[in-house]
């Protein structure tokens, strides 16, 4: 069976890591992460990943604690670290060939991000890791993963969450709240829907690359949206 896509930038949410557990990093969510991605590996696919780090740090709250915010974001780089040495692990004990890759130079545990070396792991089929976010404070793992998906040139953001697509509101707090199955950027900014940060989703919409917000807690989704089925929603020009 064909694919509809053949290099995409996966986000995921470092929360989705924390499982039940409400912290740190649950094995069992680092295992369906890892299956999910090897699904896509076995059909041919390019993948790139941005995990957040929330499950750890967020540099948003640091103020909160007394840490100033860029001292806070940095802090918060590191978690995204820590959980893409996670996700290396766990694609590598399945087989996955992986580079992890940090925006922050750490040369004991990651490469530095260059571009062309970038794609050429993509192209030999390794899955690449973007960790460390943009490498500077006040910009999001939303940006860095909308940054490095035009940087590699991928067919689509696919921003995994634990809902099933964008809805009018919250689901999990409104039971009323509509499911959109397909949205134009402008009418995301129009309705107020928050997907990804102003930042993050501006860059998207200038260089027409499409979001497909979906729920990663389904075991068939990514495999299914890789091969053209109508999963959660889609946002493009």
């Amino acid at each position: 069976m064909a694919v509809k896509y053949k290099r995409v930038l996966l986000k995921l949410s470092g929360e989705s890591l924390m499982g039940a557990q409400g912290f740190g990093i649950d094995a069992a969510m680092l295992s369906h992460y890892a299956e999910q991605i090897k699904s896509l590996v076995s059909v041919g696919v390019e993948v790139a990943v941005v995990i957040g780090g929330g499950n750890i740090f967020r540099g948003l709250q640091a103020a909160e604690s007394g840490i100033e915010r860029v001292q806070g974001d940095y802090m918060g780089m590191m978690a995204t670290v820590i959980n893409g040495m996670a996700i290396q692990s766990a694609l590598e004990s399945i087989g996955i060939f992986t580079r992890l890759i940090s925006a922050i130079e750490m040369k004991a545990i990651a490469e530095p991000y260059i571009r062309r070396r970038a794609i050429r792991h993509l192209e030999k089929g390794r899955v690449v890791i973007f960790s460390a976010g943009t490498g500077s404070p006040y910009f999001t793992t939303d940006s860095a993963a909308a940054l490095r998906a035009n940087e590699i040139s991928a067919d689509v953001i696919l921003k995994g969450t634990r809902v099933d697509g964008i809805y009018t509101a919250d689901p999990e707090k409104d039971p009323s709240a509509k499911k959109f199955d397909k949205l134009s950027f402008s009418q995301v900014i129009n309705l107020g829907l928050n997907i990804m940060d102003m930042t993050a989703f501006t860059m998207c919409q200038e260089n027409n690359l499409p979001i497909i917000v979906f729920d990663i807690g389904k075991k068939e989704n990514l495999l299914r949206i890789i091969h053209g089925e109508h999963i959660g929603t889609l946002v493009e020009a």
